[in-house]
């Protein structure tokens, strides 16, 4: 059995088919699927859909590039949404310096960083982390400031959650950088650029890492693996990347599943609910 722990099923782009979607995601072995919210909205409409499908689980929180909307009145309401038995992670959180470039807006994210890594501290519930640099570079300022808070929340935590803190979404930056992460106890984790033609790079990364330490996801409706990319990407197509994991890794698609799987029960401590 697969699992996608990053897949934003409540965007507009599945708005006509979703429960085809999840359907077809379940035929494809996808046991369960996490669903991490972008700001308040979202993460009730995460909580809605983990509350009408056994299958699904919510993240609460507010997504760098969604600052505008970020608010202590709006930051108090994901307090109490975090509350909820099927939210198991707070995020959509990190850094973002691809979109938001004026210094002033960057700080605005990583001072609005820190209660949400307060809040999951608070409830000893793991963080799903966004990071991105200008002009999609595999290193740079983000890379650094992300770590360095990090690196500071971390070493005050204590019991399950310093053990596993949370994941490097939808990893793109250095084997320095993952390394640095998996110092701190974060897991990885990787989407379908993984698989393109001219991935070389990343795959090489991919191949040093610990398989016991990756999670595989989707970020759907985006980054679709190959042969589906520039297309909409959903949970069923998580397969692929493992695929392109076991080919790297030189090992079978079943134990790169079985792993993963592990790995995501580990963190989420959803393996609870059947």
């Amino acid at each position: 059995m697969l699992t996608d722990t990053h897949c934003h099923l409540y965007l507009e782009q599945f708005a006509g088919d979703i429960n085809d979607v999840i359907w077809r995601a379940t035929e494809a072995g996808v046991a369960k699927m996490l669903v991490p919210g972008m700001d308040l909205e979202t993460s009730r409409e995460a909580i809605r859909l983990a509350e009408t499908h056994a299958n699904i689980f919510a993240a609460v929180g507010y997504h760098p590039t969604d600052m505008q909307r970020f608010s202590q009145e709006n930051f108090d309401k994901i307090c109490r949404l975090v509350e909820h038995p099927k939210v198991i992670a707070i995020g959509e959180i990190g850094l973002d310096y691809y979109w938001i470039k004026e210094p002033e807006k960057r700080m605005e994210q990583r001072q609005n960083l820190l209660p949400h890594l307060e809040l999951a501290k608070q409830v000893n519930k793991p963080v799903i982390l966004h990071l991105r640099e200008e002009n999609d570079a595999w290193f740079g300022a983000a890379s650094v400031d992300l770590l360095n808070i990090l690196a500071d929340w971390q070493k005050d935590l204590s019991g399950a959650l310093a053990d596993k803190p949370g994941v490097l979404h939808s990893f793109n930056g250095t084997l320095e950088t993952a390394q640095k992460a998996l110092a701190l106890n974060f897991y990885i984790g990787i989407t379908g650029p993984i698989t393109y033609k001219k991935a070389d790079r990343k795959r090489e990364i991919v191949a040093q890492l610990p398989l016991e330490k990756l999670l595989i996801e989707t970020d759907s409706p985006f980054l679709a693996p190959a042969p589906f990319r520039g297309k909409r990407n959903e949970p069923a197509n998580v397969g692929l990347i493992a695929d392109k994991i076991a080919e790297v890794h030189r090992m079978t698609r079943e134990a790169v599943a079985q792993i993963t799987t592990a790995n995501a029960n580990r963190l989420f401590g959803w393996e609870a609910y059947a």
